[in-house]
């Protein structure tokens, strides 16, 4: 298990966001209302439009400025995204990220305790850091656990947590099988999150061992998941949990809606799950 840390580079002035928008791109709109859903039912949550990224302080726009920097400058050695501009980048990846954070918030306090603060998350498959990173920039009190298994790209998460100087993030190599049988990772963590990794049968055998009892699994997806969720159930079932809500966030970018899936974690998950690594992409459940 990896930790690295570092200061940030020193911010002069407070940035305003439309400067940050000169140097980057436009702002992102989101909101999250919750919604408590019977499993059988699957509708979902409209949600209206503000910016979650204006409550960000300058510090915080400068270090997902960083980011974004640095996501483009390696992108262009290994692949870490098929983005390749700056505002793409930030409508994509960022709003995405960000728009995770509200139903975590309300999820949470509503179903797993008075206070979101602390919490300890796990980001699987995080790839280049997404959601991971930007919700340990935007929520510094949260411990975050970035979980990749291709080395290229825990080096350039190692990187990127250096370079934003962020003390509130581990980069842990390693597949989501094994870790879900490691007594050090085992139900363990508040909350995962997952987005671009799997279909949801899948995610949730990689997610939820992870999960301690009474937590919670986030899953980022489009704007109609609800059939995929309906031939997930049985899967998050098995791993000892029910889909708690569906919460849809719309976006002025051009990619449209996007819907959080949220699960609450009701009972341990049987010792035989998570299989094999390659198991649950061969055979899901």
């Amino acid at each position: 298990m990896l930790v690295w840390r570092g200061k940030v580079p020193g911010v002069s002035s407070p940035l305003s966001l439309g400067t940050f928008v000169k140097q980057v791109t436009t702002s992102i709109s989101t909101r999250f209302r919750p919604h408590r859903i019977a499993t059988k039912t699957l509708t979902t949550t409209k949600v209206l439009n503000s910016s979650y990224f204006e409550t960000l302080n300058p510090l915080q726009k400068q270090q997902i400025s960083l980011y974004v920097d640095a996501l483009l400058q390696w992108n262009q050695k290994m692949n870490l995204t098929a983005v390749t501009k700056a505002d793409e980048v930030m409508e994509r990846h960022v709003g995405d990220s960000l728009a995770m954070i509200p139903p975590i918030q309300s999820s949470y306090i509503a179903h797993c305790d008075s206070s979101c603060n602390n919490i300890s998350l796990v980001d699987v498959g995080s790839g280049p850091g997404l959601p991971g990173l930007i919700l340990a920039i935007a929520c510094p009190s949260w411990k975050i656990t970035l979980l990749e298994s291709m080395n290229k790209r825990c080096i350039f998460l190692e990187h990127a947590v250096s370079l934003t100087g962020l003390s509130n993030v581990q980069v842990v190599r390693g597949r989501a099988e094994n870790l879900g049988q490691n007594i050090g990772f085992r139900e363990v963590f508040d909350v995962a999150v997952a987005r671009a990794v799997a279909e949801m049968r899948i995610l949730a055998e990689y997610c939820l061992p992870l999960v301690r009892v009474g937590g919670l699994f986030l899953a980022a997806k489009g704007h109609d998941p609800q059939e995929e969720v309906r031939n997930a159930e049985r899967a998050i079932q098995l791993m000892g949990a029910s889909v708690l809500q569906l919460c849809s966030v719309e976006s002025h970018s051009p990619f449209g809606q996007r819907t959080a899936i949220v699960c609450l974690k009701d009972c341990p998950t049987p010792r035989k799950y998570p299989r094999d690594p390659g198991t649950p992409v061969k055979s899901p459940l």
